[in-house]
Formats: structure tokens, C-alpha cells, sequence
């Protein structure tokens, strides 16, 4: 399709016009970007387009048309479900495009797929990029975090228009380039990781508040805005405040404790979890919150199992609501040490080149993990040198070397009131685990090697593997 000069020509086309789609199309136009769009529901887009007129979208009866009307080289973002989705509307855009245009899959993609169209793209003139956008739909209007990755020139294309969208902290506009390959995707996976960890530990410290402590809604609520006031200060904290102080429209009491316990997800947390088997990085805390999750799916063998075995009279002794501000930041820190360390791991093992201190920052505003203490962290990872952990860098080795004793009594009083923590207990298990100089794998190394002639290394020869005939039977 040729156009006249007097022809619109859009600055940047978003391809689905979903719930993020529509609201980052209008978020670019309310940055003065002239935008296309493009959903294979036309006339949800033109309804679309009626509704804000404000936006001045452009929207094409077809994915060439929206093409067409873009300047070159194009810049064009897609947001459709992930997997087969994304694969399909690349296989509509390769014949319309020129060289050096940029396609950007902005949705929620596994890296594993990324790296496969990357190396589609690399055969073809037009350049793709693998990004991150957190926030959710709010975010994606007023201004998301966003983590792209891939090709570093379509970067460079895509870096104005990108800046001009992004959410805005002290530290800058949340968005910077992750790394090659499909570092973009797979620092967003983690993102998510450690977003259901910190979801799981506030749901752990609110139930001790009010199973443990006999809180009401009104009371906890209170709790979770001091708690926001200070060092947990933090998204997630602020809108569970708002969740304890809204009432069901439908009966008395809390909308909270009329919504099923059965969680959903969406898929990253478990990646996240796959992803940090295959590097080798422990990250227990992200862990259990997937387990937690899948264990609430089966919300009728929980009811059955209760009636078999009875449960504990669930209030704590103990512990107050100081030691649960403190066992919940502690291990907050301790998950966000998982995450970072699988992050480095990966960027190391994959090529990413991943500039821990830049996701930190870029994480300070518009997604949802966003939280205070995200600043220091990235201040953290500029330090010279870098700490191998966040845990061991001195500031925050300092913070949780305090709060160890409250940590503890936490786990041990939940523990003895029967109330399940596995995000608190997993994230104190991990940092103990971290502080044994001499643990238990020595014994796991013997058996290892009693039954299957695995060797083992001396502590007197390190690095020289030696097996050992066992003597069996008790023949000592």
C-alpha cells in the first residue's frame, strides 16, 4: 500500500488492543507519539477509538494497513498472549516489513521463546526485541517499568519513545536495555518470581496477624499503612492496607474473607522456578511461594485434610507485631538475594551482560515489585566491588544480622501454632543454610559415594576426587 505525503504517518503501532495494549497505546499518544494499532477485533478498536478521542488513534482495518501508515524505520509493539500468538502475528508482519524495522513482543513471553525469535530474526531484514513491561494495566497507561532486551541498535531506535512512557522515579525513567539475547524477558520472569515471594510473605504476616494475634481487618489494616510508612515501604504493602479496609458489597465483613483461598498464576513463577534448577541457583523462597500456590489449588483435599487431623488453636506466643515487621523484611531481603543471585547467574552463563545496579533502579517505580528499599539495592550493585550477594553487602548484612533473633521467633512461634509459613520459614532456612560454614553435605557425599562410587573430596586435598571401598555391615 504507497501513500501520499499528505498521508497520517504514526510514530510507533501497537499490534492487540487488549487491556495493556490499548492502555500503552494511549499512553504513547499522551506522550504526543502519533500511534497505530491494529486488533483482529476491528470493531473493538474502533469502539476503541470513539471512546477516547483524546488518544487520536489510528487504527487499521488491517495489520498492513497499520503498517503502512508507520514512518521507517518502524517501530511497532505487540501485545498478545504469549506462545502461539506471538508467533503468528510475526509470521503476518515478516512479508510488510523493511529493513531495520523494529518488532518488540511486549507480553509476558518465556525467554526459551524469545531466543528461538531471535534467531528467526537474525535471518531477516527487520530487528526484534524481547521486553518486559510490569505495572499491569494501570502501569501501562500512566507509566510501567520496562525491561527490554535483544538487538542493542533497535534498542537505540526504540530508546526515545520508550523513555517517554516509562514510569519515573528519582533515579530516572524505569525503563534501561537488560542485555543481548533475551535478557529482556528473563530479567521480567524473575521480576515475577520475586513478585510471587513478596506476595506470599505479606499473605504469611497478615494471617499471623490475624489468626496469631487476633488482629481485626480494621486493626491490620492500620498495621500494613505504618508498615508502609518505613523500610517495608513498597506497592504491595500499600495496596494490601487498602484490601484490609474494603468491606463485601455483597454481606458484612471484609471483601477479603469472602474470596476463595485458591490462587491462580499465570505460568512465571514456575519458570522462574525451572529456570533457577537448570542454572543451579537455590531461590527456596520464590519456590514455596509456587508450591503455596499449587497446594491452595486443592482447596477440597485441604478442607478434608483438616477434618482428619484437626488443627492447632493457631495463636501465637511469643512474637509481636514488631518481630512480624522485622521477619517480613528480612526475608524480603532474602528473596530478593535469590532473585538477584539467579540473575547474575544467568546473565553470566546466558551472555546476557545484565547490569544488576540498572534492573534494581529501573524496578523503583511503575511495576509492581516497586518498593523503597529498591534504590539502595541498586546503590548496592554499584558499590566497588559488587557484593556476591545483596545478603553480604554491608548495609543489608548489618539489617539482617539485626532482625535474625525477631526472624526466629516468628518461624518458631507459627511453627508451634501450627500456622503454615512456608515463604518465612524457607527464606530463614535459606539464610541459615548460607551462614554454615560446615553443613550436612559431607554425609550426602559418603552416602553418594557408599552406593554408587561417586567420590568425594578430602578437606585436607581439595579438588582431588577419591572413592572409598565402604565397610559394610558394621565391619568397622
Amino acid at each position: 500500500m504507497s501513500m501520499s505525503d499528505g498521508e497520517r504517518r504514526n510514530d510507533v503501532g501497537v499490534v492487540g488492543l487488549g487491556v495493556m495494549g490499548r492502555n500503552l497505546a494511549r499512553n504513547f499518544a499522551s506522550r504526543g507519539l502519533k500511534v497505530g494499532g491494529y486488533d483482529r477485533d476491528v470493531a473493538a478498536a474502533r469502539a476503541l477509538v470513539a471512546a477516547h478521542p483524546e488518544a487520536d488513534l489510528d487504527v487499521g482495518g488491517t495489520l498492513a494497513e497499520m503498517v503502512a501508515r508507520l514512518e521507517r524505520p518502524r517501530r511497532i509493539v505487540v501485545l498478545v498472549p504469549a506462545g502461539a500468538p506471538v508467533d503468528q502475528v510475526l509470521d503476518a508482519l515478516d512479508p510488510l516489513l523493511d529493513a531495520d524495522d523494529v518488532v518488540v513482543d511486549a507480553g509476558n513471553s518465556l525467554f526459551a521463546d524469545t531466543d528461538r525469535r531471535n534467531a528467526r530474526a537474525d535471518g531477516r531484514p527487520w530487528r526484534f526485541v524481547g521486553m518486559g513491561v510490569s505495572g499491569g494495566a494501570e502501569g501501562a497507561l500512566l507509566g510501567p517499568s520496562i525491561m527490554p532486551g535483544g538487538d542493542p541498535e533497535a534498542w537505540e531506535r526504540l530508546r526515545p519513545v520508550l523513555e517517554s512512557i516509562a514510569a519515573k522515579s528519582e533515579y530516572g525513567p524505569c525503563v534501561t536495555y537488560c542485555g543481548r539475547g533475551s535478557a529482556g524477558h528473563f530479567v521480567k520472569m524473575v521480576h515475577n518470581g520475586i513478585e510471587y515471594g513478596d506476595m506470599q510473605l505479606i499473605a504469611e504476616a497478615a494471617t499471623l496477624l490475624r489468626r496469631g494475634l487476633g488482629f481485626s481487618g480494621g486493626r491490620t489494616a492500620e498495621t500494613f499503612l505504618a508498615w508502609n510508612q518505613g523500610e517495608l515501604n513498597s506497592f504491595l504493602i500499600e495496596i494490601t492496607a487498602d484490601i484490609f479496609r474494603t468491606g463485601d458489597p455483597q454481606g458484612p465483613g471484609l471483601l477479603v474473607d469472602a474470596i476463595m483461598d485458591r490462587a491462580g498464576q499465570k505460568g512465571t513463577g514456575r519458570w522462574t522456578v525451572q529456570a533457577a534448577l537448570d542454572l543451579g541457583v537455590a531461590i527456596p523462597t520464590i519456590a514455596a511461594a509456587v508450591d503455596a500456590r499449587v497446594l491452595s489449588a486443592g482447596r477440597e483435599l485441604r478442607v478434608a485434610a483438616e477434618g482428619a487431623f484437626g488443627r492447632p488453636t493457631a495463636q501465637l506466643s511469643g512474637a509481636t507485631v514488631a518481630d512480624l515487621a522485622d521477619a517480613l523484611y528480612a526475608s524480603k531481603i532474602a528473596s530478593y538475594t535469590q532473585g538477584f543471585a539467579m540473575l547474575s547467574v544467568a546473565s553470566a552463563t546466558r551472555d546476557y551482560g545484565v547490569d544488576l545496579a540498572e534492573v534494581a533502579r529501573i524496578w523503583t517505580a511503575g511495576c509492581i515489585i516497586r518498593a523503597r528499599f529498591l534504590g539502595r539495592v541498586a546503590e548496592a550493585f554499584r558499590g566497588d566491588p559488587a557484593p556476591a550477594l545483596l545478603a553480604l553487602a554491608p548495609d543489608f548484612a548489618a539489617e539482617l544480622k539485626r532482625r535474625v533473633p525477631a526472624w526466629r521467633r516468628v518461624v518458631a512461634a507459627a511453627t508451634e501454632a501450627g500456622v503454615a509459613v512456608p515463604g518465612l520459614a524457607a527464606s530463614l532456612t535459606w539464610f541459615d543454610t548460607l551462614t554454615t560454614a560446615r553443613g550436612s553435605a559431607n554425609l550426602i557425599q559418603a552416602q553418594r559415594d557408599y552406593f554408587g562410587s561417586h567420590t568425594y573430596e578430602r578437606l585436607d586435598a581439595p579438588g582431588t576426587f577419591v572413592h572409598t571401598d565402604w565397610p559394610r555391615g558394621g565391619d568397622l
